[in-house]
């Protein structure tokens, strides 16, 4: 899937190394409050990534003007996917992760400045991805509500993805990124790879990718 990204100098960035399956889909409209739930989770985890992050680089120049307004937005789409998840009579309730954001932290490197380079593209690549399923439910879920939510969602993640591929150019050459890039992405859409167990295990980042041939 080629997205694209928010910079007039750019054209376009191939994130994903592969798109979501029709399975997941499928998944999702079947269960759609635990996809719902685990959405929440996701905007509170993505708030505490940009607020870490900041802190961790706490003097890095430019670096907590665009982050801490992207965390307050972070919670606000939180705190609306709250709402509506309350109005269906539902809470917060904690959900076995899908294990998704830890198998890719893992490829991390530890090292300064590698470290911050990585961070700031599994950032992305979780916003693409997200981006990208909150599409495909915009366009299939059958419950209008649930469509015009996600729908409501999307430009605010295809600029969350831009943003911190924004941040990692402006610190390190076009071809070291993109080199970055093409490996952390592999490892995003293994960690999509498999089927569930359970159907009631689906998230928002549960298995489901289908490979390019």
């Amino acid at each position: 899937m080629t997205v694209a990204i928010p910079d007039k100098s750019i054209q376009s960035i191939r994130w994903l190394a592969a798109p979501t399956s029709w399975s997941w889909v499928d998944q999702a409209n079947a269960r759609p409050m635990e996809v719902l739930i685990d959405h929440a989770h996701c905007e509170r985890k993505a708030a505490g990534s940009a607020v870490q992050m900041m802190f961790r680089y706490l003097c890095e120049p430019g670096l907590g003007e665009v982050l801490s307004p992207l965390a307050r937005e972070e919670l606000e789409h939180f705190e609306q996917v709250l709402t509506l998840i309350k109005s269906r009579g539902r809470y917060l309730e904690p959900l076995p992760s899908a294990g998704y954001g830890a198998a890719l932290s893992g490829h991390i490197r530890r090292g300064e400045p590698q470290r911050m380079l990585d961070s700031f593209l599994v950032a992305g690549l979780i916003e693409a991805r997200s981006h990208e399923r909150m599409a495909l439910l915009a366009e299939h879920s059958p419950d209008p509500e649930l469509r015009a939510l996600y729908a409501d969602l999307l430009n605010s993640e295809a600029r969350h993805f831009g943003i911190y591929w924004t941040l990692a150019e402006a610190r390190w050459s076009r071809e070291l990124v993109m080199e970055r890039l093409e490996v952390l992405a592999e490892a995003e859409s293994l960690a999509l790879e498999g089927s569930l167990a359970k159907p009631e295990e689906v998230r928002m980042h549960s298995p489901g990718v289908t490979h390019r041939s």
